[in-house]
């Protein structure tokens, strides 16, 4: 579904991704794993057209991306979960879902983004500000989906959540993943990683140097851990 190939980016003068290529297949999730500094969320951003300084082939289903600015790509179907989550603090849960437009070809009804996370159904009428850390991840998934995202990119929905969160937010995607939908995960908590993912691509100094499979990640986890430094 989801195609790229000789991705390169930069900061400046500095290099940050080489030549990546990877692909991701209708109703998987694909992580990429790296130290901090390997250049996962750079990825993210480049497929989102967010990063301006960088060249590559970015298509999905066979459309070429490349040239597209974000809100086109959003339109295309690639929804896009930033690290820090940019929900309205001032809103309710409720106000966040209908505010953006449905722009994807597979919007989510609002009930059934309430049949997929009840929590936010419970939390509708609370505002953003008063959501836990998993509830405002749940909260920002559920919009990309209900906006009509086919293809989610998620940057280190784990980071600062508690252990409790993390194994609800583990669940979340699993359930989305029964639902067919296929993700791109970012993410340095190997152990999470293993836990929902089909294949993992690791990354190095900005470029992609194993793809492992889930079989591969846990025999090989020590080795692992200790190059991520965790």
């Amino acid at each position: 579904m989801l195609e790229v190939r000789g991705l390169s980016a930069w900061y400046g003068q500095a290099q940050a991704l080489r030549d990546v290529g990877f692909d991701v297949r209708e109703g998987e999730l694909i992580t990429l794993v790296g130290r901090n500094g390997a250049g996962k969320s750079t990825t993210l951003r480049c497929l989102m057209g967010l990063h301006r300084h960088m060249e590559g082939r970015v298509t999905l289903d066979g459309r070429d991306l490349a040239a597209l600015p974000p809100h086109k790509r959003a339109r295309a179907g690639l929804g896009y979960v930033p690290d820090d989550r940019g929900i309205y603090a001032s809103l309710t849960v409720e106000e966040n879902l209908l505010l953006p437009p449905q722009i994807g070809p597979t919007r989510w009804p609002l009930d059934r983004v309430y049949r997929a996370f009840p929590v936010l159904r419970e939390r509708r009428a609370h505002s953003g500000a008063k959501l836990s850390g998993g509830e405002q991840q749940a909260l920002s998934i559920a919009r990309a989906l209900r906006m009509g995202a086919r293809v989610l990119l998620l940057d280190e929905p784990t980071e600062g959540l508690a252990p409790v969160l993390v194994r609800q937010l583990r669940e979340m995607l699993l359930d989305a993943k029964r639902e067919g939908l296929t993700m791109l995960l970012v993410e340095q908590n190997l152990r999470f990683a293993t836990a929902v993912a089909d294949r993992h691509y690791l990354l190095a100094q900005g470029t992609i140097v194993e793809t492992l499979d889930a079989t591969e990640i846990v025999a090989r986890e020590s080795e692992l851990l200790r190059h991520l430094g965790v």
